[in-house]
């Protein structure tokens, strides 16, 4: 039996070395720890007070961002409304340039006919009329007409 006892007792003290190395780390950790316990409670100080500061400044962001998109709402409708009128005006401003084009197009058709008559006139006849010229042609008369509706 002598030699059973013997064999436990080295197997206790194979088992018992890698306890005392690990309780010696384990001591050694605990004691850093200890020492860095007023840091570690600054640390945890720090981080609550962040916390509370961040979160006491959450409403004031929702405040923020509801005041400055409800402004923004507002430039976007107004924008809206200007890009409307802009189309309204665009649109009244390119019937107009067309109108006039049809003007100037006309009067110049008739100017062609009036000097082609003039020289045909003036080939038959010396006498100048005197009564046409100063009055205004039916296409001046449009084309006035056009220029007032511009306004």
């Amino acid at each position: 039996m002598n030699n059973l006892e013997l064999l436990i007792n080295i197997i206790i003290i194979i088992l018992l070395i890698p306890t005392i190395i690990f309780a010696y780390k384990l001591n050694r950790n605990l004691e850093a720890m200890r020492q860095n316990q007023s840091s570690l409670a600054k640390l945890v100080y720090s981080l609550n007070e962040a916390t509370n500061k961040a979160e006491n400044s959450i409403p004031k962001l929702k405040d923020a961002t509801k005041t400055t998109s409800g402004e923004l709402k507002e430039v976007v409708d107004s924008a809206k409304n200007l890009k409307d009128d802009l189309m309204f005006i665009n649109e009244r401003a390119d019937s107009l340039a067309d109108r006039l084009e049809n003007v100037i197009h006309n009067g110049r058709q008739i100017k062609g006919e009036i000097s082609s008559e003039e020289a045909v006139s003036q080939t038959t006849s010396s006498t100048p009329a005197t009564a046409e010229e100063d009055s205004p042609s039916s296409a001046e008369l449009e084309l006035l007409k056009a220029l007032r509706s511009i306004k």
